[in-house]
């Protein structure tokens, strides 16, 4: 129950008498930088101070944009579960606020846990997060109403993600009262186990009972283990539920073992009445998975694949196949089995027009490489340099509305969110940062972006422009020039072209300074702790612990330093390093074991790993527009593309290069780095 605290009502009038002798000073401090230690100040005292230390430090923060965290900090201070009544006059004070809904969620996710429903009602109000939406229909259903399930329960149960812990009783309550039917509970099983989710199966089968318990639990054990579990099957009874076991199984199994999954498929095959959709799965999985370990038997496989069976994913995967046959005759035919929309992509129309010109046809393929080469990405560089025309970017030149920007930098919640980046809180910066785009209107956020850019926030400009195609000619704030100093003269000491060490920052961590990723690896080149200590130590550079990686400065250095290394591996080649440093160096040993007398684009298209293979497409296309932006001209892409074994070395500073024009603005279909 709410802890009534009489100091801290009186703390909090005295800051409110505080504040309203201040107000009129407030318009003289519009730079913040002198108020950032009183709140660190302030922020200390609260938490740790004596009762009333934080008061010789408040005076300076009227104007403050982090102010509603001070208060809130004295609101929570010395309570588990602050008064409603003072959590309220909060709400009140700071209301369309991150900071109060951040306030009303934690003590409605308290007030549930407790089940004191009438409270939570009194505070409710609309919330996203899973859990509270199912607090509330609780709550709604101790009130006497009944929830409708379509509208209120359905958009919560059928949802892809996994739902809260807290949501099962909402659906034990659906389930007793006939609501959630055995349909609706087979449809999320279904959809589970299709996402490879087992737990979530096991799960939802307790809210069945005797046979369709076990059919869902046999379903989950076929997903979570399918070697031992389908081991089993010749046994099992053909029943619909006993097929979904196998058939999504199976989808697990081909992924790990597609020789193992065939096998298996042989025996089982026609020993249970399929439907379709299930047959279809299994074909499909088998001949995709065969198809990415290019084993002999996988074009034919995709070829035979029912119309009905097939995908995007197979269509991709039986043009990879050929291509790397060298079949060219086949790979058209692949290519020309695709569906409108691929046929439409860039990737597809580069490679149709380089296979045209294996057949002879050279008029056709410079016709569609002419076309291809308008579009600012990996594969219209690529067409570019095949008919030696000039690379198209076409940078935005648009003219700023004063007025507009005016109130960007006005607008509160992104204050607090420079704020906090300002300090150095870069997880709460984000936050409200996220949190104020939700309430600027469509036209205002890339004047947002730009104003993150102007203040050298680069990750925030570079996630928002380079997510909408209105703003993909953005190029200076979604390619942005940091630390140039640093990194041009930590590239040259480490031998690497600095557009690449542009590029792989940019596709690393996107200019997120304390990215970590969930290999562990840290900072703006993303480097492993294990590297970095090598590097380190090896270079004589300094480095302690692995937060240490967050300094821009130390992850540059030894970031260009591996980068180094790595290339040197690779003779040089930064299209193979870059492949490396994504996938390791074992996965492309066996790639160039394989496949390594393959053109260098062909070899690209042919990578199995569909991270590692758009992302060596994204460093090289970035390369071309950090050189771009560097130089004004650029080194030719193909010239960055060696074949495997072939000496490569980064451009002097008096390369030839190419230059880049800008026709009749147009969109491009895609960003350059296929986002």
């Amino acid at each position: 129950m709410p802890i009534r605290n009489r100091a801290t009502r009186l703390s909090l009038i005295a800051l409110g008498m505080a504040l309203a002798c201040l107000t009129a000073d407030a318009a003289a401090k519009p730079d913040h930088s002198d108020q950032r230690q009183h709140y660190r100040n302030v922020m200390q005292a609260i938490a740790h101070g004596p009762v009333d230390s934080w008061k010789r430090e408040i005076s300076d923060l009227a104007d403050y944009p982090l102010l509603p965290y001070v208060e809130l900090a004295l609101v929570q201070r010395g309570h588990a579960t602050p008064p409603l009544s003072q959590v309220e006059a909060f709400l009140k004070r700071w209301p369309d606020t991150l900071v109060a809904r951040d306030l009303r969620e934690s003590i409605l996710r308290q007030l549930a846990t407790a089940q004191d429903w009438p409270a939570f009602r009194r505070l409710w109000s609309a919330s996203s997060a899973d859990d509270l939406q199912c607090a509330w229909q609780r709550a709604r259903i101790a009130g006497g109403e009944t929830p409708d399930y379509a509208k209120d329960i359905a958009p919560l149960w059928l949802q892809p993600r996994p739902t809260p812990a807290s949501c099962d009783a909402l659906f034990a309550w659906a389930r007793q009262k006939g609501i959630l039917t055995d349909g609706e509970i087979w449809k999320r099983i279904e959809g589970a186990a299709e996402a490879a989710n087992p737990g979530t199966v096991s799960h939802i089968a307790n809210l069945l009972q005797g046979a369709d318990k076990d059919a869902a639990n046999r379903i989950a054990a076929s997903v979570r283990d399918p070697a031992t579990t389908l081991a089993k099957a010749a046994q099992w009874p053909d029943s619909v539920r006993n097929r979904d076991a196998v058939s999504f199984g199976m989808l697990r199994y081909a992924r790990k073992n597609s020789g193992a999954a065939e096998t298996l498929w042989a025996d089982l095959g026609d020993r249970f009445k399929w439907d379709a959709a299930q047959k279809n799965r299994v074909l499909n999985a088998i001949a995709v998975y065969r198809a990415t370990g290019f084993e002999s038997d996988a074009l034919a496989r995709l070829k035979a694949l029912p119309s009905d069976a097939a995908d995007d994913s197979s269509r991709e995967w039986r043009v990879r196949v050929a291509l790397a046959s060298l079949d060219w005759n086949e790979t058209l035919a692949a290519l020309d089995a695709m569906s409108d929309v691929q046929k439409a992509d860039a990737r597809w129309r580069y490679l149709r027009a380089r296979v045209l010109g294996k057949l002879d046809r050279q008029d056709e393929a410079a016709a569609i490489f002419a076309d291809v080469a308008k579009e600012a990405n990996f594969h219209g560089f690529l067409a570019a340099d095949w008919i030696n025309a000039p690379y198209t970017i076409c940078p935005a030149d648009s003219v700023p509305d004063k007025a507009a920007e005016q109130a960007i930098a006005e607008q509160p919640d992104l204050a607090r969110a420079l704020e906090f980046f300002a300090l150095g809180e870069l997880t709460k910066a984000r936050r409200e940062w996220n949190f104020a785009l939700q309430r600027l209107a469509a036209e205002q956020r890339p004047l947002a972006a730009d104003f993150a850019y102007r203040n050298e926030w680069f990750d925030r400009a570079v996630f928002l422009l380079s997510a909408s195609p209105q703003t993909l000619t953005w190029y200076e704030q979604r390619f942005p020039l940091a630390h140039k100093a640093r990194v041009l003269r930590n590239a040259r000491e480490a031998g690497i072209d600095p557009a690449w060490a542009y590029a792989i920052i940019r596709a690393e961590s996107a200019w997120m300074s304390d990215a970590r990723s969930h290999a562990d690896a840290y900072g703006l080149m993303q480097l492993l702790p294990a590297v970095a200590k090598k590097v380190a130590g090896a270079a004589k550079v300094a480095y302690g612990r692995p937060g240490d990686l967050f300094d821009p400065v130390l992850n540059i250095q030894l970031g260009t330093l591996y980068l180094g290394q790595m290339a040197r591996q690779y003779s040089g080649s930064p299209w193979l390093a870059s492949a490396a440093y994504n996938a390791g160096g074992r996965p492309v040993g066996r790639w160039l074991d394989a496949r390594g007398t393959l053109e260098p684009d062909f070899f690209i298209e042919t990578i199995p790993y569909k991270e590692t293979r758009d992302y060596v497409a994204r460093v090289l296309a970035f390369s071309v527009i950090y050189d771009w932006r560097l130089n004004n001209k650029v080194i030719p892409l193909a010239t960055r593309m060696p074949k495997a074994g072939q000496a490569y070395a980064p451009p002097k500073s008096d390369a030839q290069r190419k230059t880049v024009a800008c026709p009749a603005p147009v969109l491009p279909a895609a960003s350059p780095e296929g986002e």
